[in-house]
């Protein structure tokens, strides 16, 4: 059993910057497949970014693409997410997700993919 713990939420002002984290505990990180969501209140849980086991591939939502940036290290058992030009749209809830695979290089973005979650922190952008 793997247990996620974000950290690193709080109230930004648009443009400005935050930098995510979640620990993995209880079983190397390398096993998993990780990925980020939120969730803002009234709306689905959605998709944010992905990143394989291997670091090597990473995906991201649309929305996000080209602020926020996904990493792993799995010799510290920690995944972030870095999030840059900060809007008031990225309010929200952010969870990290786990998923144990042995595919190195795949990387999952739908949450039923994923069977592990933290309790999420959160991001509040001020206009």
């Amino acid at each position: 059993q793997v247990q996620l713990v974000e950290s690193g939420g709080g109230l930004v002002q648009a443009g400005g910057s935050l930098r995510l984290s979640c620990a993995i505990s209880g079983r190397s990180s390398s096993n998993y497949a990780m990925g980020w969501f939120r969730q803002a209140p009234g709306k689905e849980r959605e998709f944010v970014a992905a990143i394989s086991r291997s670091r090597i591939v990473t995906y991201y939502a649309d929305s996000v693409k080209g602020r926020f940036t996904i990493s792993r290290d799995n010799a510290k058992n920690t995944v972030w997410l870095q999030t840059n030009s900060l809007k008031p749209e990225d309010t929200a809830a952010y969870y990290c997700a786990a998923r144990d695979t042995a595919y190195t290089f795949d990387i999952y973005y739908t949450a039923p993919e994923y069977a592990y979650w933290g309790q999420g922190t959160q991001v509040t952008v001020s206009s």
